[in-house]
């Protein structure tokens, strides 16, 4: 789920009704895995876009539905293996971090999600998922009667203004870009209309981003977008109060929109969440307020919570983690335990593993194709969890995409080992015998078990591997840095909303190419630029989901800027004390949304 660079529209139909009418992506589920054993799977994808529908102003209406048998009191303990790398909403983009904010945090449009895992994108801050004219260009939001931030004062245009214009400022470059480059340019180009964000005391003109009013907000795009309630419900497109933006210190004290506001943060360490009394339910068609508070700690490797759930005992007993999955060495007994049936979820997610390959570093494209051959896709999987984890990947898009195939070049399907025959022949070609890679990994109890079997594969291939052990809470900086020092490393992605042009572009646009941008590999191939420029003016979905698995597949089998490991699953286990505890299908986590202490 991440950020894309858009030239020319890329044209959604929406039905009447208000479904949106593709056949795309994402991930799975509502509730909780069931079977007792090794045939137990995750259950139908909720992932696609037939899933996916826009709601009505009566959609938006609050309070949420009452999740049955709920009790307010009691704190839940979220534990985390990494430590949140934001809390700024402008900086958000990573699965952990996109769970936590719902609770403080507050978009123009949200996520609504039934028991069934069905999906809506409704108005939260706005009265409705927005109205468009001038052929999709132009989009009006109406803000709700008592929204309130976590002091009391009153939210208005405003502030949604104010969190949509400190976008610009140089040091937001973590989260989603759709809104400022629909309305200001493409790639970082829409920084030069407002290069101090609004703190200098400018502000983007009425005929880009207008405020007539204290409840209306309408932006005035450069090119139609019938996507925009899905662009809106990103979270940095909130509301922001000038006078409590520290700018960079935000990430540490965001001002509440939402039902939980910050009561104590120690960054890398713990994080505490507490009611926020000026929450009105009334307006929020999606959260609840059970719990007194959230208590999360970091640094919790997936066998430490995995023990804590199973063993099940004193405060673990209202235990859960937003994205920890059941440690992979212990999904047999997670499986065999009934107890844990009730509390466990085995769902399809929207993401897809990668080992990027920086290809400003590895220049050589046949040094590139012998990495891809020589990857162990089957044995990366199963040091992850194993079928439990997720499939073999064999290209860059998920097959819930609206135009799939399942092309597999590199032959990861017969040889899930790698091909070292192969690799070796290629770097006998390119002279590149014995050719040393820097393989940069997280130090986490999983990613260490994959440096081992990776490194294996590329030296039975004639490479020479150097392992880079990285700190897990410094990690995703690392790899987003455009100067980093290391040749491969792992990345994963999910697409924003259930379309190819949320996956493409953000991660193969060389224009998109700066420190935090999701250009992992650093591709910038002027042929790659222009046939996505060219597919974003492909107005029929149908149409552009074909061609965007040409392309995908043409940048694997000729530029190879990395290759796809495996589709993901989501295994999670949390305690018996807890209930309300679904399944997000558009982030890919557990939703602490419904959450109570029984």
């Amino acid at each position: 789920m991440r950020r894309l660079e858009r030239k020319a529209p890329y044209l959604m139909t929406l039905a009447a009704a208000g479904a949106l009418v593709v056949s795309a992506c994402s991930s799975g589920g509502g509730g909780g895995g069931g079977g007792d054993g090794k045939s137990e799977g995750p259950g139908e994808d909720k992932t696609v876009s037939a899933n996916y529908s826009v709601g009505t102003a009566a959609d938006a209406a609050g309070p949420a539905p009452e999740v049955p048998g709920a009790k307010k009191g009691g704190t839940v303990t979220v534990l985390q293996r990494d430590a949140f790398n934001h809390l700024d909403p402008g900086q958000i983009y990573f699965v952990d971090v996109l769970t936590n904010q719902m609770l403080y945090n507050r978009s123009l449009t949200s996520y609504k999600i039934d028991d069934k895992g069905r999906v809506k994108v409704v108005g939260d801050l706005a009265t409705d998922s927005g109205t468009s004219s001038d052929g999709g260009k132009t989009w009006k939001f109406t803000l709700k009667e008592g929204l309130k931030f976590e002091d009391g004062s009153p939210i208005t245009s405003k502030d949604i203004r104010w969190g949509i214009e400190r976008l610009y400022a140089s040091f937001e470059t973590d989260g989603p870009l759709y809104i400022p480059q629909w309305l200001s340019g493409d790639g970082n180009d829409f920084r030069k209309a407002l290069p101090d964000g609004p703190y200098g005391g400018k502000h983007l003109p009425p005929s880009v981003l207008d405020t007539p009013d204290d409840k209306t907000i309408v932006f005035h795009f450069r090119a139609p977008h019938a996507d925009t309630p899905y662009a809106t419900a990103m979270p940095n497109v909130g509301a922001v109060k000038a006078e409590k933006d520290g700018q960079r210190k935000y990430d540490n004290a965001p001002f509440s929109s939402g039902p939980y506001k910050v009561g104590s943060y120690k960054v890398g360490k713990s994080l505490t969440l507490v009611r926020n009394e000026h929450w009105d339910p009334k307006t929020d068609p999606i959260r609840h307020q059970y719990a007194d508070r959230f208590e999360v700690s970091f640094g919790h490797q997936l066998a430490d919570s995995t023990r804590r759930f199973l063993a099940d005992q004193g405060g673990d007993r209202t235990a859960l983690s937003y994205s920890n999955a059941v440690a992979p060495e212990m999904t047999e007994k997670v499986l065999g335990q009934k107890d844990t049936k009730a509390r466990r979820l085995l769902e399809i997610q929207p993401y897809v593993d990668y080992i990027s390959f920086n290809t400003t570093r590895l220049k050589d494209v046949k040094v590139r194709k012998a990495l891809a051959y020589a990857m162990p896709n089957g044995q990366i999987l199963q040091q992850n969890g194993g079928a439990s984890a997720g499939v073999i990947a064999t290209n860059y898009l998920s097959p819930a995409m609206d135009g799939y195939q399942p092309t597999d070049p590199y032959g990861k399907k017969a040889k899930p080992a790698g091909d070292p025959e192969k690799a070796r022949a290629l770097l006998k070609e390119a002279g590149k015998e014995g050719q040393e890679i820097v393989f940069a990994y997280a130090n986490t109890d999983v990613q260490q078990k994959v440096s081992v079997v990776v490194t294996q594969a590329l030296e039975r291939a004639g490479f020479k591997v150097q392992k880079k052990e990285i700190d897990a809470n410094t990690w995703r900086t690392s790899i987003s840095e455009v100067g980093n020092k290391f040749d491969i490393y792992r990345t994963s992605w999910g697409a924003d909303w259930p379309v190819s042009s949320t996956v493409v572009p953000p991660l193969f646009d060389g224009r998109q190419i700066a420190d935090g941008s999701q250009n992992y590999g650093h591709l910038d191939d002027p042929k790659v630029n222009a046939e996505i420029d060219r597919i974003l003016k492909i107005t029929e979905v149908k149409r552009a989901g074909a061609e965007w698995q040409k392309l995908a597949d043409r940048i694997l089998t000729d530029d190879v800027p990395g290759v796809p490991t495996f589709y993901n699953r989501q295994f999670s286990l949390w305690g018996s004390g807890l209930g309300g505890v679904k399944y997000h299908p558009v982030y890919g986590s557990v939703d602490p949304t419904g959450v109570y202490v029984k």
